[in-house]
Formats: structure tokens, C-alpha cells, sequence
């Protein structure tokens, strides 16, 4: 295991970590400009802006993963370079990634702690990893068995694993990249525990976030970034939620939700009844009308993307469909595809997009028959519906010919919403529409969603946010452990009301 430095011996008023002037240029792209910051031993440093503002470029200079292309980095007051993210670590940084970067075909226990294993003499002792990658996920306030395989977890279990793994390593700063993104608010509680925790012993924090109030609950300075610039640092008492977002996008940004229509007399265009998923799902039942936004609501592990998975064809799933009063049975994605219903996965960046691949071959491959001409493709089209996707979906990049995972989250989701329009789908179903997304970027999503519901399309949505399915949704039904169990609406549509049904508990019983 890596054994972190003895600290340097340093005055009180020296910042444990000091970055000036940083600057860092992708070939003809600039994403950070002469960014200087302090960061202080017991001290929660939250960075919050936009997708693509720069926050992750910063960190990866932080923690090794970058070099910048100017500026200079001190820790204790000294200056550092580091060869890469093993010497920031031997310097005491570690990072937690926003992406998973885990081993699938690996154990829980076995991925915590992949290349540094506990040996018993000569042999590698599984016994005392899995007791110890057990306690790691305990004190995330996580349950899970540590010889599980990561392929079978879900994404919030995943990012545990992950977070767990990290801060094993012995640590004097942490990066957290959007910890919180995909944690339940159970977890999401936990890991903030965990942070004053460490916060106490005198660990620095540098904290990512796109949840403004966890933002203003955990931190103690916050510094703003737009289009590569920092614009403010505050200390976080000085600010609120409403002050953060106005400093991140430049604007007022008071009216999130869009207005909404009521579309409960309009016509049904699918009628499930008796759906089930095996494993995941039982009994499902529910009506979606032509123009509506129904919402999902549960807990993780409720079974809302299974049974949408499952309707879809992209698990295994039975029972009665009905689309526009016809009975059908999607074997595949295919064929959902080929009826007019499309999926936009919760996991834009491992089943949603290519991320090595560029923005045109992304927009245009799930819809490329509508590009062919003879036995070739028609790049001019293609070009052009690229040029109507950015400006339609205001996809914001310096060049066309960058790839999809060098996109900011914000604007992949924007390029999967304009691949999965292409195809003119009469039902969208969406997982996690704004996940890991800055609030600038969500009020543009939440306007796109309600557009396409104006336009006479019908809209699930399965959202772990409650006041994002309040706020965009005129019905939402919730799951819990498998089945729907209720329905809320109207004066009812209340984060009280969706946690008595997602949990079983209601009002007296909790009191």
C-alpha cells in the first residue's frame, strides 16, 4: 500500500495546497485559463459551474492525471510537478473519478483493493478483504456483499465500490468529482458523514458538485467556474443555492421547470398490464397518453429502469403491451425503435454514446439508413443534420471533430436527445435525464423534454430527483421492490407523499 509523505513542517497560514495561473489547452482548445486557488488542511473547497466549464480538467491537474500547459502547483508551500496520478498519491492527492473506473468481471472486495491486495505470508488473504471491503462500504453507509461482481451492481452501488477503494489509500487532500451523482439520499447522507469525518482530521476536500444545497450544506468555500475562468470564491456562508446558480450561468435562472399541460384527457398510446421482468419487476401496470410526461419514482433497486429495459426489449419481459391499440411484443431494441419508442439509457457514456467515436458517427448511427444514397453514406447529410442537432439541442463545442466523450455530461445528453430524435420516435422513455448535469444545462433539458410533449410525443421519465419528476411531470407512478404501488398527481405530486409510497411508511409510523 502506498504510504502517503510525512508532512512538512509549515506555518499555520500556509495553504496545504496553492495552484496559480493554471492553464490547460487541448490542441487548439483552451478549457482552463490562469485558474489560481488555495485549499486548507480541514477545509471543504467546493468547485461548482457548468458542464464544461473546467472543474474536471482542474481536478485531473490536481491529481496528476494532467499536466497543465501553465501555471504552477504547490503543496506545504512547495512546488510540484507530478508524473502522473501515483505521484500526486505519494504527494497524498487522491481522486475520486465521476467515471466508474473499475474492473466489471472483478468482486467487490477484489476491485477495493486491486493492486495492493492483503497477503497472508505468500497468499493473498480473501478472507481479510472482504471483511475490510465490507467495513469500507459500511462507513459509506452501504450494504453490499464483497464478493459480488461489479458487472451485477448498479451504478449508485458501483460508485460506492469506487469512493470506497479511494479512500483507502492514505490521504492528506481528496477530490471528490460528483460523488453524490448517482448515491441514493441515504447514500448520498453517508458520504457527507464521511467527508466531516475526514474534514475533522485535517484532510482537505475539494468537492464537486452540481447539487447546490449539498453544496452549501457540506462546504466551507466555494469557487465558481465559467467557460474555463473562475469568477468568484466565496466563503460558502455567504452564499445560497439561488446565489451559486446565478454566479455559474451568468443569469437568473429563478424559473426552472417549464410551464406544463394538463393531458389527462387525451388518448392513450401504450397500455401495459401484467408486465413482469424477472427478478426486477412484477405485475406492471399503467396507461401513458398521447402528451404526457409520466414520471417514475423509487428507490435504487425498485426496478424502474428494468421494467423500462424490459419493454423495450433489452432484457427479458412479458405480459400485455398495447401501442396505439395494438397489441405488440418487443423482442429487441429494434423493434422498439422501429414502433416509434426510444430509450434513452441512465448510462449515456456506456450504453447511450461511443465515446471514442466523433459527434456525426454518434448523432447519425441508430437512424443511418435515412443517410444512405446508393451503397454509400451521404456525409453532406450527415453534416448537416449535425449542424441542425447543435443548433436545435444547443450542443456547445469548439469543433465538430472532437469526440463524444470529450464532451461535457450536459451536452452528451443534449447530442443523445438529437441521435434518438433522428429516429422521430412517437414515445421517449429517458433514465436519469440530468444526472451529473449542471443546473444551467437542466433547465435547457427540462424545455426539450416539454417541447417534444407540446409536439403530441409522450414522455416517461425515471428520475431519482423528486423535485425534478414534481416539477416536469403530470403524472408520476412509484415503484417499490418491484411493483407500482402508487399514484400521485396534482395538489398530491409532493416529495412526502412519493417517499411514503417508495418506502411503505407513511406518515404516523415515520413520526
Amino acid at each position: 500500500m502506498t504510504v502517503s509523505p510525512a508532512p512538512v513542517v509549515i506555518s499555520n497560514n500556509t495553504p496545504l495546497l496553492d495552484a496559480s495561473g493554471l492553464s490547460k489547452t487541448f490542441g487548439i482548445i483552451e478549457v482552463l485559463k490562469d485558474i489560481s486557488l488555495t485549499v486548507r488542511a480541514g477545509e471543504v473547497h467546493a468547485i461548482i459551474g457548468e458542464n464544461g466549464a473546467g472543474k474536471s480538467t482542474l481536478m485531473k491537474i490536481l491529481a496528476g492525471n494532467h499536466q497543465p500547459t501553465r501555471g504552477e502547483l504547490k503543496i506545504d508551500g512547495q512546488v510540484v510537478s507530478f508524473s502522473g496520478p501515483v505521484d500526486a498519491e505519494n504527494h497524498g492527492i487522491v481522486l475520486v473519478h465521476q467515471e466508474i473506473l473499475l474492473a466489471p468481471d472483478l468482486t467487490v472486495a477484489q476491485n477495493i483493493y486491486l493492486g495492493r491486495e492483503l497477503k497472508k505470508g505468500l497468499v493473498v488473504d480473501d478472507r481479510a478483504m472482504r471483511a475490510g471491503a465490507r467495513q469500507a462500504i459500511a462507513d459509506l453507509g452501504g450494504d453490499l456483499d464483497p464478493d459480488t461482481i461489479v458487472s451485477r451492481l448498479s451504478i449508485a452501488q458501483r460508485q460506492l465500490v469506487q469512493i470506497a477503494r479511494v479512500l483507502l489509500v492514505p490521504h492528506r487532500i481528496v477530490i471528490f468529482d460528483e460523488p453524490t451523482a448517482s448515491l441514493t439520499p441515504h447514500e448520498t447522507d453517508a458520504l457527507l458523514k464521511v467527508i466531516r469525518d475526514i474534514r475533522a482530521k485535517g484532510v482537505a476536500v475539494l468537492y464537486i458538485s452540481h447539487r447546490l444545497p449539498e453544496v452549501k450544506e457540506i462546504a466551507d468555500r466555494v469557487t465558481v467556474l465559467r467557460d474555463g475562468r473562475l469568477v468568484a470564491s466565496h466563503d460558502a456562508a455567504e452564499l445560497q443555492p439561488a446565489d451559486m446558480a446565478r454566479l455559474m450561468v451568468g443569469r437568473d435562472v429563478a424559473k426552472l421547470y417549464p410551464d406544463r399541460h394538463a393531458a389527462e384527457t387525451r388518448q392513450a398510446v401504450l397500455e401495459v398490464a401484467g408486465f413482469d421482468v424477472p427478478g426486477f419487476a412484477q405485475d406492471a401496470g399503467f396507461t401513458l397518453r398521447k402528451g404526457e410526461i409520466l414520471g417514475f419514482a423509487g428507490l435504487i433497486g425498485a426496478g424502474r429502469t428494468e421494467l423500462m429495459e424490459g419493454l423495450v426489449g433489452l432484457r427479458p419481459g412479458k405480459g400485455k403491451v398495447v401501442l396505439n391499440g395494438h397489441p405488440v411484443a418487443f423482442t429487441d431494441v429494434h423493434s422498439s425503435l422501429k414502433a416509434g419508442v426510444a430509450y434513452l439509457s441512465e448510462d449515456r457514456k456506456g450504453k447511450g454514446l461511443l465515446l471514442t467515436k466523433d459527434l456525426r458517427v454518434n448523432l447519425t448511427l441508430a437512424s443511418l439508413g435515412k443517410f444512405i444514397r446508393g451503397l454509400q453514406i451521404d456525409r453532406k447529410r450527415e453534416a448537416e443534420a449535425l449542424d441542425k442537432a447543435i443548433q436545435d439541442f444547443d450542443i456547445r463545442t469548439g469543433t465538430k471533430n472532437i469526440l463524444a466523450g470529450q464532451l461535457s455530461g450536459g451536452n452528451q445528453q443534449k447530442l443523445l436527445l438529437a441521435k434518438m430524435m433522428l429516429l422521430d420516435p412517437q414515445i421517449v422513455i429517458i433514465d436519469e435525464p440530468t444526472r451529473g448535469i449542471d443546473i444551467g444545462n437542466k433547465e435547457q433539458i427540462y424545455k426539450f423534454i416539454a417541447a417534444l410533449a407540446e409536439e403530441g410525443r409522450s414522455i416517461i421519465v425515471v428520475s431519482s430527483e423528486m423535485p425534478e419528476l414534481i416539477g416536469i411531470c403530470d403524472r408520476i407512478l412509484v415503484m417499490r421492490a418491484g411493483r407500482i404501488v402508487g399514484e400521485v398527481q396534482g395538489e398530491h405530486m409532493t416529495e412526502n407523499e412519493i417517499v411514503q409510497l417508495a418506502t411503505g411508511v407513511n406518515a404516523g409510523e415515520a413520526a
